[in-house]
């Protein structure tokens, strides 16, 4: 057994804190255990949860059955009933109760019988027997009922009143067979295996009340099985609406009594009656409806219907009108071409090469480009010769040539202000004719002008 949870001494614990470890104490301590009392306080949630109480004598305890568990239960709890639940200890921590988890419940006195039927349950769900996808519809307008049950039922009595009252045209079927005791669920089965292949439309499985030993015959493998081997659709109607048994689960479709299964497998005479004379009516309807159409669609017609020799007629009408039309076209197109040919013509004439004129042409471009080239070489000339003159201004040879001379300082650059030199320089003087070299004795600064 784990250690329960011991908090530290010396800290607080808030209530939701302490509840929680309350709750986790409880779940690891207590594994799954099998409590026995009785009902009370019994409530049915709006969210498909029950909420109950378990008693004895001298004690009670809170209990919840959630609703994923509580569908699977098959039966309905009722106050005042002994059962045996499968429970685990809990803690709710919002309001601080102890309470118990059921996960699984059965009637007192019924344990063995019920844990081979949750077992067995358990074992065919997993094997796909129960699934929703392979079950089969019943058909809508049967011909053929068959009836596995005892001839001793009274729910066999139910049953052939219901179908009488309903569809007395039916067919019915009846394979006896025993519906409790040593053996019944083999015969059972092979009831069901006889009518399968008796050409039967749909089989209706049923029996009355009673109780889990009563109908235990119900809940053996073979007549599961055999529910699904059948050949057509299986309807079981074994007991009260709250009796639940493995061939509820098997069956292609569940009635809670054996008087629903037949009303179920069965439709109505007096329906279908009623709904062929609708059809009936309907049809009539659009009969008229149709042939009203068809006469007003044959007047219609009838104005369209000319005589062979007035059709003729028209037709020759028609074809000397298109004669004419075709006449007229032909007359628009020739004349249209012709006028083409003559712009062609003369577009052709205009194109044609003329030499003596092209010549006379020639020779007077050839005048325009002389006289134009001679304009262009004098004006470009003139140009010429005043750049000359003005180039020949701006030669500094000339200048040397009336006497001035270039002056250059040490640093190579040309001399323009006496204070750009100091005593002692060397300087270059250029002629017009050769050059020189002297040294400068004195710098003399000219005066600012005021």
């Amino acid at each position: 057994m784990p250690n329960p949870v011991t908090p530290v001494s010396n800290s607080t614990l808030s209530v939701s804190s302490l509840n929680r470890l309350v709750r986790e104490c409880l779940e690891a301590t207590f594994p799954l255990t099998w409590v026995g009392g009785e009902i009370s306080n019994l409530t049915y949630a709006a969210s498909g949860h029950v909420y109950f109480s378990l008693k004895d004598a001298s004690a009670q305890v809170r209990c919840v059955m959630w609703r994923s568990r509580a569908q699977l239960l098959g039966w309905r709890l009722e106050n005042g009933q002994k059962v045996e639940a499968r429970a685990l200890v809990s803690f709710y921590e919002p309001r601080g109760e102890f309470q118990l988890n059921i996960e699984a419940i059965r009637r007192a006195g019924q344990g063995d019988l019920f844990e081979r039927f949750l077992r067995l349950k358990a074992q065919l769900e997993s094997e796909g027997l129960f699934a929703s996808e392979s079950k089969r519809p019943l058909p809508v307008f049967p011909r053929h009922l068959g009836i596995v049950t005892s001839l001793q039922a009274a729910a066999l009595r139910d049953v052939l009143t219901t179908l009488h009252r309903r569809a007395p045209h039916l067919r019915l079927s009846l394979f006896p067979c025993p519906v409790q005791g040593e053996g019944a669920g083999e015969k059972i089965a092979a009831a069901l295996g006889q009518a399968s292949r008796s050409g039967c439309d749909t089989i209706i499985l049923c029996r009355g009340g009673g109780s889990i030993e009563d109908l235990w015959a119900f809940n053996e493998e073979c007549v599961a099985r055999a529910i699904r081997a059948s050949a057509v659709p299986v309807v079981a109607g074994v007991g009260h609406e709250t009796d639940f048994t493995i061939a509820d689960f098997a069956a292609d479709l569940r009635a809670p009594t054996p008087t629903a299964a037949a009303e179920l497998a069965s439709p109505d005479r007096d329906t279908l009656l009623g709904r062929l004379a609708e059809l009936q009516r309907q049809l009539a309807r659009r009969m008229e409806r149709s042939i009203a159409e068809q006469q007003q669609r044959l007047d219609w017609l009838g104005t369209r219907l000319l005589h062979p020799a007035e059709r003729i007629g028209q037709r020759r009408q028609e074809l000397e009108l298109l004669a004419c039309r075709l006449g007229q076209s032909l007359g628009r197109q020739i004349e249209n071409q012709q006028l083409r040919l003559q712009a062609v013509s003369q577009r052709h004439a205009k194109a044609r090469p003329q030499p003596a004129k092209l010549g006379e042409h020639l020779g007077h471009l050839h005048y325009r480009l002389h006289s134009q080239l001679r304009w262009q070489i004098s004006q470009q000339a003139g140009k010429l010769k005043a750049l000359a003159s003005g180039l020949s201004q701006l030669d500094p040879h000339a200048v040397l040539a009336r006497g001035y001379t270039l002056v250059i300082a040490p640093d190579g650059r040309a001399v323009r202000d006496a204070t750009q030199l100091a005593a002692g320089d060397l300087l270059k003087l250029s002629f017009a004719r050769g050059s020189a070299q002297a040294t400068v004795n004195q710098v003399v600064v000219a005066d600012e002008a005021v």
